[in-house]
């Protein structure tokens, strides 16, 4: 071989890649905890969002809280009616699910019900959850709120108990 020949040693390599498998040791953790934080920044904006919707939801229609997550979104183009009310994305709506967060809805109280059709008494109370899909991976802390619109969590991700709407989450730490 020719002693002016260009090119790398194989050592030259392999101090090349592992520098570049050290810099993404270090940077991976990191996006995950980005990405975590950013699903979690979603959730306390989805909450708020549909707190909000339902608000307007019951001063528009007059009769309640919406019976259904589905109720505050509807087909986009379509005319709002107390069964559709277009107030929120359609798949938000339709799914409960976004951004690895499990979006849940518990409406009246021990002594309300919720409406079944329009012109219906509504429920009096509410509660929107968002719970993390995977505990650790996609969220870490669970978020609800309830007819107040104070935005809560709980720092173990933990769901709030099924058929308590409002006094579940208010038992939460609110959002400074």
């Amino acid at each position: 071989m020719n002693k002016k020949q260009k090119g790398f040693s194989l050592i030259e390599l392999l101090i090349v890649v592992a520098i570049i498998l050290i810099i993404a040791a270090i940077a991976i953790p990191n996006l995950l905890r980005a990405r975590m934080a950013a699903n979690q920044s979603s959730a306390v904006g989805s909450i708020r969002t549909l707190t909000t919707s339902n608000i307007t939801y019951s001063s528009t229609w007059g009769n309640g809280f919406a019976p259904t997550l589905a109720t505050l979104g509807g087909a986009p183009g379509g005319a709002a009616t107390c069964n559709a009310a277009l107030l929120v994305d359609q798949i938000l709506a339709a799914t409960g699910q976004k951004s690895g967060y499990k979006l849940s809805y518990n409406v009246g109280s021990l002594n309300a019900a919720a409406a079944a059709t329009c012109g219906a008494a509504g429920g009096n109370t509410f509660a929107f959850t968002a719970i993390p899909i995977n505990l650790g991976s996609t969220g870490q802390t669970a978020y609800c709120s309830a007819e107040d619109g104070v935005v809560r969590n709980d720092p173990t991700g933990a769901a709030m108990a099924a058929g308590q709407a409002d006094l579940a989450c208010i038992a939460f730490a609110s959002l400074q």
